[in-house]
């Protein structure tokens, strides 16, 4: 190792030799695009990023087709995608109706999503946060209790979103006890894993920190995952100060392990105006790459599952890599 190299690492602070990035884009990155993708669209954009060594895929949502007409095909994605090795599928479940929906369809993970604000609660899914806790303890019931054979498993795993971790687009800044709030109840109830989703993408280290810190108070570090959206540019400076590893003044490390992105950079939030999407998965991968922590996800492979998706969607890709590296003359080594 260089004495650069090592005079980096001791600036940034001990960061985890190996991230897990969990992929959003076939649901949080599709759900709101108004034009219907094509099912069998979703599924190859899903073989794909398994392709690329993406171990976490989230692949669609059982809600309302009403609320969401993008994720109607639910079902049919689940199931295209039953023989594929090499990835977990988790599913959003709303409600026990969507629970249930799911395991029949052949998950294997679910995943729930609270909010940290109570007008983003009611605007998002038409309750309060308390009501919405309470939606979700009977789902947790369910999930524990589950003994249903799932074409020949188990019901495995119980996941996680709290959105608006540090800002809301009607009442502005949300206060870390908020989140703690949130993240306990959800802790008790079983989740396995618990993301802090920056939604709407105000966020800047100066804020994600002070929530983290106040956060980790209650949830074990590995139990914690990030999901920033890219709106003012600070998704890669959150996840970067997210991954860092230090004692703070209430001697605790901090070091998130696990980072939500979606590739091409697809998503965004409809109650917030100009938020953009996620942070691109290809641009966290690069990221990551470069300080030397280990992914297992292929670079390449990411920028042609997002080359696919984004010409299908009509757009030039939302990762800054995929763009950069797309205007590289092939002799550009030669120079």
């Amino acid at each position: 190792m260089s004495l650069g190299y090592a005079t980096m690492l001791q600036f940034l602070g001990s960061i985890p030799k190996f991230v897990k990035i969990v992929e959003v884009g076939p649901r949080d990155g599709l759900q709101n695009e108004k034009a219907i993708v094509p099912t069998a669209v979703k599924v190859d954009l899903i073989k794909m990023l398994v392709s690329s060594g993406l171990s976490v895929i989230e692949a669609t949502s059982f809600v309302s087709p009403k609320w969401v007409p993008q994720l109607a095909d639910a079902k049919d994605v689940l199931e295209a995608i039953q023989c594929v090795q090499g990835a977990k599928f988790p599913v959003l479940t709303p409600n026990l109706k969507g629970f249930a929906a799911a395991v029949a369809a052949g998950a294997k993970e679910v995943a729930i999503f609270a909010a940290a604000s109570e007008s983003f609660s009611r605007s998002n899914i038409n309750c309060s946060i308390k009501d919405s806790l309470y939606r979700y303890r009977e789902v947790a019931h369910a999930a524990r209790n589950s003994s249903i054979p799932v074409r020949g498993d188990l019901f495995t795993n119980f996941l996680r979103y709290i959105s608006c971790v540090v800002g809301c687009p009607v009442e502005g800044a949300v206060s870390p006890s908020q989140v703690v709030y949130v993240a306990k109840a959800l802790l008790d109830m079983g989740c396995t894993e618990i993301s802090l989703g920056d939604t709407i993408g105000v966020g800047t280290p100066g804020t994600i920190v002070p929530m983290l810190e106040a956060v980790l108070e209650v949830v074990p570090v590995e139990k914690l995952a990030v999901h920033f959206h890219d709106t003012y540019g600070q998704a890669l400076s959150n996840i970067l100060i997210s991954l860092q590893i230090f004692w703070s003044c209430k001697n605790y490390m901090m070091g998130i392990r696990t980072v939500d992105s979606a590739v091409s950079g697809l998503g965004g939030c409809p109650y917030a105006k100009g938020a953009s999407g996620n942070v691109a998965t290809e641009d966290v991968v690069y990221m990551l790459n470069g300080l030397g922590v280990k992914t297992n996800v292929d670079l390449e492979k990411v920028i042609l599952a997002g080359d696919f998706i984004c010409k299908h969607l009509g757009r030039s890709p939302g990762s800054k890599v995929a763009k950069a590296l797309s205007r590289i003359p092939e002799n550009a080594s030669k120079l």
